[in-house]
């Protein structure tokens, strides 16, 4: 049986090596990015047995995903390769040092967008203890956000737990469209972990404690809202909100990515049959790790790593 299993929109990034506009950048570095494969492969370091699926386009960008996440120990079994679309890609561009990171996407006619409910294999969903359905892919096409709607409906029907990072892009879709599809799944899953900005749009609420009500009152009963290097806030049903502080770091890079880590670690902290709120803080440290390295998973920890840094044996300093 698998630990965890995730479906996700997972494309090429290019990212510029230099400051400034990406029109002036000539120099740049490749990788894998996407949400579903950022969850997975953090999972999958920590020392847990996961499975990915997605459509690639049958080209060399697809094939580049396609071995970089098997090499992470992440079996790739049920991936489609398309052939009536390409491979999605996006450019980072290092605008400033201050901004950080701006992300131009290429994805709106990818192989990803033909994701569809006949890719969600029954027997791949019963056969795992927890899922990740990628919020993004709402936003992707009909058919895609169909093929989420089956993997919850799997998940529910055979007692899988379901892990839900809403991944709001209102630059995808309008807020009145995007919360009509994103609340009845959080209503479905076990654990809900959306960012702290991203839960106040969802609930159209101006402060996340006025949010995080208004989700309760929905049914939405476990929440963990991301806060970046603040930390996170831990929101069960029924008890006092519990604000966790992040960790202080001796070096940062980029926040590319940290938020997908973050649910990594909790969700490996879940696995791990740790207390809720260790989980949080298994999250934490982990994303904390994440913002180390450029590129959205390439500081994430192996699970001795980790345990040196909460031991106090090892401080976050890549």
């Amino acid at each position: 049986m698998y630990d965890a299993i995730a479906m996700g929109e997972t494309m090429v990034a290019f990212e510029a090596q230099t400051w400034g506009p990406l029109r002036e950048a000539e120099d740049f570095k490749k990788w894998v990015g996407g949400a579903a494969d950022n969850f997975i492969i953090t999972v999958a370091r920590l020392g847990f047995n996961c499975g990915w699926f997605s459509r690639l386009g049958d080209d060399e960008m697809g094939y580049f995903i396609h071995r970089w996440i098997r090499g992470e120990g992440v079996d790739v079994s049920r991936v489609v390769f398309d052939k009536t679309k390409p491979t999605g890609l996006f450019l980072v561009e290092r605008r400033n040092p201050d901004r950080n990171f701006n992300c131009h996407f290429y994805r709106s006619m990818s192989a990803a967008t033909n994701l569809c409910p006949e890719d969600v294999h029954e027997e791949y969903i019963a056969n795992t203890k927890i899922v990740y359905p990628e919020g993004i892919l709402l936003y992707a096409s009909d058919s895609a956000r169909k093929a989420v709607e089956r993997m919850f409906e799997l998940a529910v029907k055979h007692d899988r737990t379901i892990i839900f990072d809403p991944n709001l892009r209102l630059t995808m879709m309008g807020p009145e469209e995007a919360r009509g599809m994103v609340i009845p799944l959080m209503q479905k899953a076990e654990y809900v972990l959306p960012g702290e900005d991203e839960l106040r749009k969802i609930m159209d609420c101006a402060d996340i404690e006025s949010a995080i009500k208004k989700a309760h009152n929905l049914g939405i009963e476990k929440i963990v809202v991301k806060s970046g290097a603040s930390g996170a806030i831990l929101a069960l049903k029924g008890q006092e909100m519990h604000r966790m502080p992040g960790f202080k770091l001796a070096r940062y890079l980029s926040p590319m990515g940290a938020g997908d880590c973050f649910v990594g670690g909790f969700t490996a902290g879940l696995l791990s049959g740790q207390p809720i709120e260790t989980c949080v803080t298994w999250g934490n440290a982990v994303g904390a790790f994440n913002t180390m390295a450029y590129g959205p998973f390439h500081a994430c920890p192996s699970m001795s790593e980790l345990q040196d840094f909460l031991a106090g044996k090892e401080e976050v300093s890549r």
